[in-house]
């Protein structure tokens, strides 16, 4: 008879303690039960509430800081960083900027005293993920024109996205040139008969890659928030799918809906 581990039955964490404390402060950070500003408890604290010596503290206190959500030093206070998480709402990136306005991401970040760039790496041709391609409707085996750009927040790699577009309409276009395009694609979509008019996104949380995780400079194995958007215009034609990697634990995601 197989013996079942009670590990296993009962679920246990088998992370080692200082990466079960550090998810512990981790959620209270995020959740605001720990605030902007304010002090984590003192080692003493941590090590009566945990069961854990002075080092696994520490351990836990250095993943923290090197996720960019808490500021101090060995001996000294430390304290929740003022921007410990951003919220995205990802309907505002629909709409088309106003003639010689920048792309609304930037608009928005720089409303709030922060300072946004996107940086273009790449744009070729290229057979697209299989989710990608299904999205697109492409044939089999076909291609679509990728626009491949990291953004980021007050000098931070906060986001790596990669736009697919369908050939038919993107080649001969700013879409398959390897410059910036003023307004956003929204706007340039728009321009040439194809509006962004329904969006829909598929959110879901993974490892990262390799990519992902040199692009975004992630501190450990945290996962990353991946977005598959699927843009259509008012054909109900898609004309742009994306996909998006953010660092999971700087980042949620808003919704807004109305009862029909």
């Amino acid at each position: 008879m197989t013996t079942v581990p009670l590990s296993d039955e009962n679920g246990y964490d088998r992370r080692s303690l200082h990466e079960r404390i550090a998810a512990d402060l981790r959620d209270e950070i995020m959740s605001g039960d720990l605030a902007p500003g304010a002090s984590l408890p003192s080692t003493v604290r941590l090590k009566e509430r945990f069961g854990a010596s002075n080092a696994t503290v520490q351990k836990a206190l250095l993943l923290l800081k090197n996720e960019r959500l808490v500021v101090g030093r060995a001996g000294a206070s430390v304290t929740v960083r003022e921007h410990r998480q951003s919220t995205v709402r990802p309907a505002s990136s629909l709409a088309p900027a106003a003639t010689g306005d920048p792309y609304p991401w930037l608009g928005e970040i720089a409303k709030r005293g922060g300072h946004a760039r996107s940086t273009l790496l790449a744009v070729t041709e290229v057979t697209p993920p299989a989710d990608v391609a299904a999205a697109l409707r492409l044939p089999a085996e076909g291609s679509a024109i990728l626009r491949n750009q990291v953004l980021t927040l007050d000098g931070d790699p906060v986001e790596l996205v990669h736009s697919y577009y369908p050939p038919h309409i993107a080649r001969g276009t700013p879409l398959a040139e390897q410059r910036r395009i003023k307004g956003g694609t929204p706007t340039l979509l728009t321009e040439l008969g194809h509006g962004p008019r329904l969006s829909v996104d598929h959110v879901s949380a993974r490892i990262p890659t390799q990519e992902q995780y040199e692009a975004l400079r992630l501190p450990g194995d945290l996962p990353v928030l991946r977005t598959l958007r699927v843009v259509y215009d008012a054909d109900e034609h898609p004309v742009e799918v994306t996909v998006m990697a953010k660092a999971g634990h700087l980042y949620e995601l808003r919704y807004e809906f109305t009862p029909e």
